[in-house]
């Protein structure tokens, strides 16, 4: 699958340290990566029914910041995220509004690479649909099957939870909270002829009037979790330093690309598992269900300017829930103005403080709100010191502008 175009991410001098981020499985902030080599990023994708909301702009310029942040340390990225372009909430919207499910999942594809180009976000190197791996993922099952880990219900394919190593790794909660999320968030607890209520569905027989491909299962469809675990391990080729979406991912979707990646593998899935907190509006989570969406599209329709909204989002820590209101904007494009005019004038205050500051804040579990006011403070402070008699250094606006630029993804 094609995905969009790549920003020009500058270089800035290299520096010690490491990126450290909370990590789900041990509730500990702790560094994450190699310290040399490739660093391998997974990112959990879209399923293209609707238009890209803050929500999603949140959880996707985050992991932008990991992967700047590693190619700040020196290293080399091998980025996946995948489409999940079949699936019931995409084939549900298109029976609804009486469209082609593959166009419907085109179209809303499309406009989310619009919406990330304008971002500037820095695209995965490996865009993966679900259609364009059903042999791969058919494959996986059929050796889980093998393996004795999965089972048959009516033509369609069970993981035994039973059988999954350190099931619960992940997300370390309670069975009784596993079973509430796991009906609530698109699992089948109660149906009959499964052997535990959490075993969950990795293969789908084909029903009358749903997408189905031939392959060594007999015709049918991939369930939801098997498909990341799939394209994550084929597209990295190799072990996943970070598995990172939204905090809402924890349970179901990232525990059980867990279990079967162990399973696959023999291995844990993933180094570490980083998550997002969520966006709300309105006094509730933003939600395609909910419509309650404040969407990037319209947003940039309007004439809103693009890193304005970058800069509204990375004002919140990526763990923190929050709520979107007008202020996030207006305070923005405040920001936006002023680090515009500090950064084009003829001299600024030294930039090494400031490019220190912004690394600090980065690496110490992606603290881009804080990297937000050491260059606020640079800014505001060298645009006094133009006005007046004191020295400032010609280079300093250009360093500045190649730092937020590199790091934070901001064009100024």
């Amino acid at each position: 699958m094609r995905s969009w175009p790549r920003p020009s991410v500058p270089s800035l001098p290299p520096a010690a340290g490491r990126l450290r981020l909370h990590d789900t499985a041990t509730l500990q902030v702790r560094p994450v990566g190699p310290s040399s080599g490739p660093a391998r990023l997974y990112v959990c994708g879209i399923t293209p029914y609707d238009a890209t909301h803050l929500g999603h702009a949140f959880t996707y310029l985050t992991f932008d910041l990991v992967l700047r942040a590693w190619l700040d340390q020196g290293l080399p990225v091998v980025y996946a995220q995948n489409v999940t372009d079949v699936d019931d909430p995409l084939l549900e919207r298109a029976r609804d509004r009486g469209l082609d499910w593959r166009g419907l999942a085109e179209r809303e594809t499309q406009l989310f690479r619009d919406d990330m180009t304008a971002l500037r976000v820095v695209p995965p190197d490996h865009y993966v649909g679900v259609v364009e791996s059903v042999d791969a993922i058919a494959a996986a099952v059929a050796r889980l099957r093998a393996l004795g880990v999965a089972y048959e219900v009516d033509g369609d394919w069970y993981a035994d939870r039973t059988t999954a190593a350190r099931f619960g790794e992940v997300g370390r909660l309670e069975v009784a909270t596993m079973l509430a999320l796991f009906a609530e968030r698109g699992g089948d607890p109660d149906r009959p002829g499964k052997r535990d209520p959490l075993d969950w569905l990795l293969w789908r027989r084909e029903r009358p009037g749903d997408p189905a491909w031939e392959t060594v299962l007999g015709r049918g469809r991939p369930g939801w979790h098997i498909e990341c675990t799939t394209i994550a391990q084929r597209a990295l080729g190799g072990p996943v330093h970070v598995q990172g979406g939204g905090s809402d991912l924890v349970f179901p979707h990232h525990e059980m690309c867990a279990a079967e990646g162990r399973a696959l593998t023999g291995e844990p899935f993933a180094d570490a598992y980083v998550h997002v907190g969520m966006v709300g509006y309105d006094g509730e989570k933003m939600s395609k269900s909910r419509g309650n969406l404040v969407l990037v599209s319209r947003l940039r329709a309007a004439g809103v300017d693009p890193m304005a909204v970058r800069l509204a989002l990375l004002a919140h820590h990526y763990r923190r829930d929050w709520e979107w209101t007008d202020a996030d904007l207006d305070q923005a494009r405040e920001r936006l103005a002023t680090w515009r005019a500090a950064t084009a004038a003829a001299g600024g205050l030294p930039a090494a403080p400031v490019v220190a500051g912004v690394r600090e804040a980065l690496r110490d579990d992606l603290h881009a709100d804080t990297a937000l006011r050491v260059v606020d403070a640079w800014a505001e402070a060298s645009l006094a010191a133009a006005a007046g008699p004191g020295a400032t250094e010609p280079d300093a606006p250009a360093t500045v502008r190649t730092l937020v630029d590199a790091l934070l993804g901001v064009a100024l």
